[in-house]
């Protein structure tokens, strides 16, 4: 069995059983313990689970696309309306991963501009408008995700520039460090950052603190985020003395 068909079964297993245990996950797989506790390592270390005593817990925080796209969508689809009133015709547009940004996407049908995606949803979901020019960076797939990443992404990314950057996030802290729960994610997020001339986040409220063990950014590397909640006072502090605009749709 190949290693990311195994990750794939050992994430199904600890989010629709909960915590288990190395020997149970090797029954099940039919591969050694020694095998399973790699896995294992290699999971934890892209932030997709937690290794506990004798097994390993699953980070909730970082669901396939499909289970994280039926949750709160009409807060996401107001922050998705706001976001997308700053577009303007003609301008190109970079959309990050995530559900927000493919909420965003639906927006933007009829539009003359250019947008530009990792996320597979995104593209998807404009392929067929013929008012969008519709770039999609190359990358290796993250199939549950509906997501483009490696070095090829960053590679397409350094030979471009866009009008906005659209970005998600796991978590902002009080600090107004922008947070993702899944390490491979994160470079291609920092070279979206490096891509965009103004940087918008686009948070709901269960973003505050939310998760997330790998920084993407600081808040100095923001320009606006977009919210649908009241941010607690420290972190609309981090985010004010760095300049950044809060936006509540």
């Amino acid at each position: 069995m190949l290693a990311e068909r195994r990750h794939q079964l050992i994430l199904r297993a600890l989010r629709s059983g909960g915590p288990a245990a190395v020997t149970d996950l090797s029954e099940q797989l039919g591969v050694s313990p020694a095998t399973v506790r790699r896995d294992l390592l290699k999971l934890e270390e892209e932030g997709l689970l937690t290794r506990v005593h004798g097994g390993a817990v699953a980070d909730e925080g970082d669901q396939p696309f499909a289970e994280v796209a039926e949750v709160r969508v009409p807060e996401k689809d107001a922050i998705a309306a706001k976001a997308a009133s700053m577009i303007q015709d003609g301008q190109s547009v970079l959309l990050d991963i995530g559900t927000t940004a493919y909420r965003l996407a639906r927006q933007l049908h009829g539009r003359r501009i250019t947008v530009i995606t990792s996320n597979l949803v995104v593209y998807e979901e404009l392929v067929d408008d013929e008012d969008i020019e519709l770039v999609l960076l190359g990358g290796m797939v993250r199939r549950e995700y509906r997501s483009l990443v490696g070095f090829l992404t960053e590679d397409n990314l350094r030979q471009l520039h866009a009008d906005w950057l659209f970005l998600g996030t796991s978590g902002i802290r009080p600090g107004g460090q922008v947070m993702d729960t899944t390490v491979v994610e994160v470079p291609v997020k920092r070279a979206m950052i490096k891509a965009g001339e103004r940087v918008v986040l686009l948070a709901d409220r269960a973003k505050f603190p939310g998760t997330g063990m790998a920084k993407v950014c600081g808040p100095e590397e923001l320009d606006v985020v977009v919210t649908n909640a009241p941010v607690d006072a420290a972190t609309r502090s981090s985010l004010e003395e760095a300049g950044v605009q809060v936006v509540v749709a």
